[in-house]
């Protein structure tokens, strides 16, 4: 790879990050399955204790794996986090740098207890943060994520005497095992027939481990970005198409079959086609679905913010469709009750049971490249074989006077549309559809539009904005 073009390719995208809005968030962020919050505000020492001593308290016997994204943070509250457990009388694995689906593969493989995944996801690089998962290799979900916050927020923490103390040891082998479990979910001699070339970009973090592995063993000739795990973000990193313009340059100018762009900790994935467009992170999941259902036949679940393209193939396969409350836990519960074939969010995150119930960027690779062979086809023609909408995201603050049953003013304005309450409150139309839903972390409202065109979508995020008397 010639150097200095890299470099220009890189000078442009830290030139981004001064349109990079702050985040101001004094206080940790908490979810169901974790805690995220800027380094030395909102994530302290005494939170991150805290809150592993809570997470660790009731797991079953066993160890607890601990693995981080890359973050420069990453080592400090990797130390933190395995002190913090050792103090609880718990014994340690630590993978060290791995990426949040691996996790997941390893906790089951190695017979953890649960696992802790250091990662702020697609946060700017002065978050980190906890992600939790069972000893089943899931995300923890949200009756589990509930009792670890009721510890948190208690005063009962009992810690080991001298005699007590956990023990750490280390895995130097974190790859293999998923490796083998991707590998097995594809037709890998074929792939590695057709030589395509790639751009893998990690953007440093912790994908290029598995990735750069994972398409070597595919026969694929790798263009690796980004590819040192140090959290030095060279473009913003959440992978949406505003932060992968370079990446998409540096695609067509290297003639490359596709590209694939991993968020830090691997669990998200967008797909560049070979004429260095992004296809967005909604395809991901749309291509690996419409794949894997060509010829495995079963339910698909996704969540209530993804893309109707799900729904278009689910149809198209004649399968059950679920869709669940936003959040990896939601959906890999849904796909566990209903026995599902696939499933996954529409912000990149595709999860296919037979490697792990994880949102998960290398099993995106692993199926594009498949569905690329078995079809003969590139990427642009793959997408173009697919319904095509066009979501609108917006969020707006709203004060402590909001509650859920504002929202039944759009009911009472759009009587012909379809209501859903599941989660916040979500509008069917014929073709198209709308969801408002209230954070549960912050003073906000998310609005997401999804329609035939970008200005029918945001023109119904606005008629919200309107009817809300929203700022």
């Amino acid at each position: 790879m010639d150097a200095a073009r890299l470099l220009g390719f890189y000078g442009h995208g830290l030139g981004r990050f001064k349109h990079l809005k702050e985040y101001n968030v004094s206080q940790p962020i908490i979810t169901v399955s974790g805690l995220r919050g800027i380094v030395g505000e909102g994530l302290t020492p005494e939170v991150v204790i805290r809150y592993v001593h809570a997470f660790a308290v009731d797991l079953p016997p066993g160890e607890i794996l601990v693995t981080r994204d890359g973050r420069d943070s990453g080592p400090c509250l990797m130390e933190l986090t395995c002190g913090a457990l050792l103090a609880a009388g718990r014994d340690v694995v630590i993978g060290d740098v791995a990426a949040t689906p691996t996790t997941g593969v390893l906790v089951r493989h190695l017979n953890c207890a649960g696992g802790i995944q250091i990662t702020a996801s697609h946060n700017p690089r002065e978050y980190n943060g906890l992600k939790l998962f069972a000893d089943n290799g899931r995300v923890l979900s949200s009756q589990e994520g509930d009792q670890v916050l009721k510890r948190y927020r208690g005063d009962d923490r009992v810690w080991a005497n001298s005699k007590g103390f956990g023990t750490a040891r280390r895995e130097e082998d974190t790859v293999t095992e998923h490796l083998r479990r991707i590998i097995q979910i594809v037709d890998s001699s074929e792939i590695q027939k057709k030589q395509f070339k790639v751009v893998l970009d990690a953007n440093h973090g912790s994908g290029s481990q598995l990735g750069k592995l994972l398409l070597e063993h595919l026969g694929c000739k790798v263009e690796l970005l980004g590819g040192q795990p140090n959290g030095q973000f060279w473009h913003p990193p959440e992978p949406n198409e505003e932060n992968l313009v370079d990446v998409g340059k540096f695609v067509l100018e290297t003639a490359a079959d596709v590209g694939f762009c991993q968020d830090p900790d691997a669990d998200r994935l967008a797909v560049i086609d070979e004429h260095g467009r992004c296809v967005g992170e909604e395809y991901t999941l749309a291509l690996c679905a419409d794949h894997v259902l060509r010829s495995h036949r079963g339910p698909l679940v996704v969540n209530c913010t993804s893309s109707r393209m799900s729904e278009d193939i689910a149809r198209k396969y004649d399968v059950p469709y679920y869709r669940t409350k936003v959040g990896e836990a939601h959906v890999a519960e849904a796909m566990v009750d209903y026995d599902a074939i696939f499933g996954g969010e529409g912000n990149g995150g595709p999860i296919d049971p037979r490697v792990g119930l994880v949102r998960d960027s290398f099993v995106g690779i692993a199926l594009v490249l498949d569905s690329m062979v078995a079809h003969g086809a590139t990427p642009s023609e793959l997408v173009d074989g697919l319904p095509r909408y066009t979501i609108y995201k917006t969020k707006i603050q709203v004060d402590g006077r909001f509650t859920l049953s504002d929202l039944e003013t759009l009911v009472e304005n759009f009587p012909e549309a379809k209501a859903d309450r599941l989660d916040g409150l979500r509008l069917d139309w014929a073709d198209k559809w709308l969801l408002v839903r209230p954070s549960n972390t912050e003073p906000i409202v998310r609005i997401v539009a999804e329609a035939n065109s970008r200005d029918e979508a945001e023109r119904l995020c606005e008629s919200v904005r309107k009817l809300l008397q929203l700022r």
